[in-house]
């Protein structure tokens, strides 16, 4: 690779991806109570946790200090690119932000690029992955970073919650519309903004309706979607995931899928039955 990847833990890369593609992940932290743990964590024994908690846990960003020494482990021979955590829900790429000021400072030769990617979870992980394709097929950093940037403004995260009880519990949403939606079996379609924040684009009743509405979503863009690529994610439910991902593929064909499961930062405000789709439209020419 010409250039080192790096992302962070909200990307949910599975270890094996990230070995395949040589990407360098910074965790951020997940705290139960007093305990202290990464967001490189177990899956299985976070939801277990979760479960047992009375309380959410909390999550926090990685420091400045901890992105620091990241780039200063990864050596002065290559240029770095970091890829983060959309900033509308996180302090991590600010503080990626300072730690390359930090890593400057000292007059290192390599340089450094940081880019909000203004999504997370798969599609922080997406993002990564193809950044990683592109440094393996021997490009720079300005030309990966630039198509990095390019990629982000089209990249379109969609995804929906099974309920609604840690969003509520989390603060994200009130209780009482919360307990209403809830006993009314309405379930929330939402995306990543082009700021990168949250927004409810539909509310819908019953979950098969709702994964059904995802799977109209690609159809409505097709004409425009880049088919190279799609990304899943799901919140503990693996089944549920893989059955809606065999029948949206069974509909849109795509020439890569990257699959994974939310990790203690995504899992924490989704809970467990949340399924998240990310691909990426192609630039519309006038």
């Amino acid at each position: 690779m010409t250039i080192h990847i790096i992302t962070d833990g909200s990307s949910d890369l599975t270890p094996e991806i990230v070995q395949q593609f040589g990407i360098h992940v910074v965790p951020l932290y997940v705290r139960f109570g007093q305990e202290v743990l990464t967001s490189d964590m177990d899956t299985a024994q976070f939801y277990g946790r979760m479960r047992e908690e009375e309380d959410l846990p909390k999550t926090s960003s990685p420091s400045p200090a901890d992105f620091y020494h990241m780039y200063q482990s990864l050596g002065t021979d290559k240029d770095i690119l970091v890829l983060s955590l959309t900033s509308s829900l996180s302090s991590t790429y600010n503080h990626a932000l300072m730690a390359k000021t930090m890593y400057e400072e000292e007059g290192h030769p390599n340089r450094i690029e940081v880019i909000d990617t203004k999504t997370a979870s798969a599609g922080l992980g997406l993002l990564a992955v193809r950044a990683a394709q592109l440094a393996g097929a021997g490009k720079t950093l300005d030309e990966v970073a630039y198509t990095v940037s390019h990629q982000v403004k089209h990249t379109r995260t969609y995804f929906t919650l099974d309920t609604l009880d840690n969003v509520i519990r989390g603060g994200r949403l009130g209780k009482f519309k919360g307990t209403v939606a809830s006993m009314l079996n309405i379930k929330l379609l939402m995306e990543a903004s082009e700021e990168g924040s949250i927004e409810v684009m539909e509310k819908i009743r019953g979950t098969q309706k709702t994964l059904r509405r995802l799977i109209e979503k690609v159809g409505d863009a097709w004409n425009h979607v880049d088919k190279e690529w799609i990304a899943f994610a799901h919140s503990n439910c693996e089944e549920r995931a893989k059955a809606f991902m065999k029948e949206l593929l069974d509909k849109y064909h795509f020439d890569q899928v990257l699959f994974v499961n939310m990790g203690p930062v995504i899992g924490t405000y989704a809970g467990e039955g949340g399924v998240l789709i990310t691909y990426q439209e192609l630039p519309q020419t006038t």
